[in-house]
């Protein structure tokens, strides 16, 4: 049932940070995973879906530091921008400005992008975001604030 319930929502939010289908399949079942063991731990203090959406956060930002450490060491991947890879990825539907957009938030240090996608994309309020990150909400707002900025500038570059 937790399966069933969750994962669409929960497969977007990985998305958003892994950007790839097959990658963002693999994240979210180990989401599941680590849930399902983790169960026990769970008492309810928040609800169910802001303590899985922080297991989903946790796992994605663990696959993209491990795939960054991979493709550091591999010269081959140096070029191959997330727009690149956004447009070979058979399931992205989006347009070269959605391509763009995920390539800046790309750039973005972790805790900013991780308000960004929570904030922009899933509408979320600061309220919950600082249940999920453990960070307050006047540091979220912040943060939020900068990312927007950034992400601002690199489109006024790109342009």
């Amino acid at each position: 049932m937790m399966v069933r319930q969750y994962s669409e929502k929960l497969y977007w939010q990985v998305r958003r940070i892994v950007l790839i289908h097959e990658d963002s399949d693999d994240v979210l079942q180990n989401t599941f995973i680590k849930a399902w063991n983790s169960l026990d731990s769970f008492h309810g203090d928040s609800k169910l879906y802001t303590w899985l959406t922080r297991i989903a956060i946790n796992e994605s930002l663990d696959f993209m530091r491990k795939k960054k450490v991979r493709a550091t060491m591999s010269a081959d991947d140096a070029d191959y921008s997330i727009a690149d890879q956004l447009q070979a990825d058979n399931y992205f539907n989006g347009d070269e400005t959605e391509a763009q957009l995920q390539e800046a938030i790309a750039q973005l240090p972790e805790a900013q992008k991780t308000v960004f996608m929570l904030r922009y994309y899933e509408e979320m309020k600061y309220s919950d975001i600082s249940k999920i990150t453990g960070t307050s909400e006047g540091g979220l707002k912040a943060s939020y604030h900068i990312a927007v900025k950034k992400i601002e500038e690199f489109f006024r570059r790109h342009d």
